[in-house]
């Protein structure tokens, strides 16, 4: 029973290494932690596949003559079975959060913060985060935005007829803390991108409708998934 066991920990520990390199090396870690933390995961994927390898060479070669048969029949079946959402992760990799957590849970209060923004000068558009726009929205009704074009990031949640919501979100480590940023859009003609279509949205800085800040498009751009999707 015990070689059993052992030999169930090392092949999950194996496979747990495999999936942080795969992660690691094709950069699909940065739909769960911040892009900073790959070469950590890295590291880790090596440190695991090294330790699962030696603990599966130390069961090879472990004396077969020191194992009750009777009593390793069928021993480590459950070990056996967390093979299955690892073998998973290795063939298909979850997405980022999209628009179906915006209303399931809380969202960044875009008017904490003691900051003072100046006033936006130039031509512009000024891109900038959605955090931050909420942040300028609210304070003194918006002074510092003034009649200043900015360029907002996001995906498309909410979306209806003239509009939709432009979400973003805010992670301290890792998509487990991860906190919506909303922007509602107004003023769009003709179609609307689907639900958890990235755009690139060009605008004015409209009203503020509640703890939503409204911006006012000249232009909305269809873009693919940046290579870091949170703010």
């Amino acid at each position: 029973m015990v070689v059993a066991l052992t030999a169930a920990g090392g092949t999950i520990t194996l496979l747990i290494g495999t999936v942080l390199l795969r992660l690691a090396v094709t950069g699909t870690y940065r739909r769960y932690v911040r892009v900073g933390m790959g070469p950590w995961l890295a590291v880790a994927g090596c440190a695991l596949v090294l330790l699962g390898v030696l603990t599966l060479v130390r069961v090879i070669r472990r004396d077969r003559l020191d194992a009750d048969p009777i009593h390793d029949h069928g021993a480590g079946g459950v070990g056996w079975l967390l093979l299955a959402p690892i073998a998973a992760l290795l063939l298909v990799a979850p997405p980022t959060l999209g628009s179906f957590g915006i209303e399931r849970g809380a969202t960044v209060d875009v008017r904490a913060g003691p900051a003072v923004f100046e006033p936006l000068r130039g031509a512009g558009p000024f891109p900038m985060t959605l955090l931050e726009f909420g942040q300028r929205a609210f304070e003194h009704a918006g002074a510092s935005l003034a009649n200043a074009t900015v360029s907002l990031t996001g995906f498309v949640a909410a979306p209806g007829a003239g509009g939709f919501e432009l979400a973003r979100y805010q992670i301290a480590c890792c998509a487990a803390d991860a906190t919506p940023v909303v922007v509602r859009v107004m003023g769009v003609f003709g179609d609307v991108p689907p639900a958890d279509q990235w755009v690139r949205v060009t605008g004015r800085s409209g009203s503020v409708n509640g703890d939503i800040p409204e911006l006012v498009a000249t232009s909305v751009v269809e873009i693919a998934t940046p290579d870091d999707p949170y703010e």
